[in-house]
C-alpha cells in the first residue's frame, strides 16, 4: 500500500523495500554512477535486490544515450541490464511528439544519439537545421561538447512558430568532477532568445510516469531518486512512494526544507537503503523521535536536535519536526545547525 498519504514524516518499514515492492524505478546519474562510475555499494545493493526477486528498472531524464548503450555501460559496472529496462526521457518525449505529430514528419534535434534513435522508433524524422524543413523542435542532453550553434538553430525554428518540446529540464546534472549544467540550462538558452516555453516530457511531469508505465508493468513501484525536484516529486505526481539516496545532489538542508511534493516515503544514504526495513519515526508531544535521536522545533525558529545513534535517524527525526511544522508550505528557519552535529 502506498505511504503517499503521510507527507509529513518519513516513513517506516517493516520490511526490506525490495521485499515490500516489486519494481525498483531507478534514476541513475547520482544514484548507480556518477561521471560514469559506480557508486558506492551500488552494484552490491542491485544485485542483492535482483537476486531477492526485484525487478529493477533505469528510468533517467538524460536524454544523450540509447537504452542500449545505457545497458551496456550498466553490464560493464557490474549491473546486468538489458535495453528495455532502461526508459530515458527521450523515449518519453518521442512518444508525445508522435501522439501530436504526422508520421514521417521532420523534426529539427538539438540533442544527442539517444533522442535521435527515440525519435525514428516513433517514426519522426530528425534533422539538423532550422532550414530543413522541420515542423517541430526538440531539446534533450548533447553532452558536454554541444556546440553554442545548436541553439541558434533551434532558436531560428521556435521564433518562426514551430511547437517546441524538451526531454526534461534539470538545471543541473552530476559528474566525476562536481555539478555541471543539464538540459534544463540549454533550455533556458533558447527560452531566453525567444521567449517561448517549450512542453516538457521527462521528470517530474506525466509524460515520463507514463513511459516507464506502460514499459515496465510495475504493480507495486518504488521510484529511487537523488533529486527533489525530479524523482520525487514524479513520484508524488504518479502517485507511488519513493527513496531518497543522499548520493547525489540533494542534501540534508534541502530536503528538510522540501515542500510536500518533495518530500520522499523514505531517505537512506545509498542503495543499500533497498536491502533493509525503514525505521519509524513517531512523535509525542511535538517531539519527534528516530533511533537514538529526537528532534522538535524550539518557538517555530529553531531545529534542535539531541540523541546519538545512527546519524541517518537524526535525520529522518529532524524531517518530521520539519515538515510538520511547515505543514503543506516549505521549512523556512535555518537547518544548517542541526544538520551540522549529524555530518551528512
Amino acid at each position: 500500500m502506498s505511504q503517499q498519504q503521510d507527507r509529513y514524516r518519513p516513513s517506516g518499514s517493516s520490511t526490506a523495500l525490495s521485499a515490500a515492492y516489486d519494481t525498483a524505478l531507478l534514476d541513475l546519474d547520482g544514484v548507480v554512477y556518477a561521471g560514469g562510475e559506480a557508486i558506492v555499494h551500488a552494484v552490491a545493493s542491485l544485485g542483492a535486490a535482483r537476486d531477492g526477486g526485484m525487478h529493477l528498472a533505469y528510468v533517467t531524464n538524460n536524454a544523450l544515450r540509447t537504452p542500449d548503450a545505457v545497458a551496456e555501460h550498466l553490464t560493464e559496472l557490474g549491473v546486468p541490464a538489458e535495453a528495455a529496462d532502461v526508459i530515458t526521457s527521450a523515449q518519453a518525449v518521442a512518444r508525445l511528439m508522435a501522439d501530436q505529430l504526422p508520421a514521417g514528419s521532420r523534426v529539427l534535434v538539438v540533442g544527442g544519439e539517444g533522442l535521435r534513435v527515440a525519435l525514428r522508433e516513433r517514426g519522426l524524422v530528425p534533422v539538423e537545421s532550422a532550414d530543413d524543413g522541420p515542423v517541430a523542435v526538440v531539446q534533450g542532453y548533447g553532452g558536454p561538447d554541444l556546440a553554442w550553434g545548436r541553439f541558434a538553430e533551434a532558436s531560428y525554428a521556435v521564433a518562426r512558430g514551430l511547437p517546441w518540446y524538451a526531454s526534461n529540464t534539470d538545471l543541473t546534472i552530476p559528474g566525476a568532477r562536481g555539478i555541471a549544467p543539464g538540459n534544463g540550462a540549454a533550455v533556458e538558452v533558447v527560452r531566453i532568445a525567444t521567449g517561448a516555453e517549450p512542453q516538457v516530457a521527462g521528470k517530474p511531469l506525466p509524460p515520463m510516469h507514463r513511459e516507464t508505465v506502460l514499459r515496465t508493468g510495475a504493480k507495486r513501484p518504488l521510484v529511487v531518486g537523488d533529486r527533489l525536484d525530479t524523482d520525487i516529486e514524479g513520484a508524488f505526481n504518479g502517485g507511488v512512494d519513493s527513496l531518497l539516496v543522499l548520493t547525489g545532489v540533494t542534501d540534508a538542508a534541502q530536503l528538510l526544507a522540501a515542500p510536500p511534493r518533495h518530500r520522499p516515503t523514505y531517505v537512506d544514504r545509498d542503495l543499500r537503503g533497498l536491502l533493509t526495513g525503514q525505521p519509524e519515526v513517531t512523535e509525542t508531544g511535538g517531539v519527534f523521535r528516530c533511533g537514538g535521536w529526537t528532534a522538535l522545533v524550539r518557538d517555530g525558529e529553531e531545529l534542535v536536535l539531541e540523541g546519538e545513534g545512527d546519524p541517518l535517524d537524526g535525520l529522518r527525526a529532524l524531517c518530521g519536526a520539519a515538515w510538520t511544522f511547515a505543514g503543506d508550505g516549505a521549512f523556512a528557519p535555518d537547518p544548517r545547525k542541526a544538520v551540522a552535529a549529524l555530518g551528512l
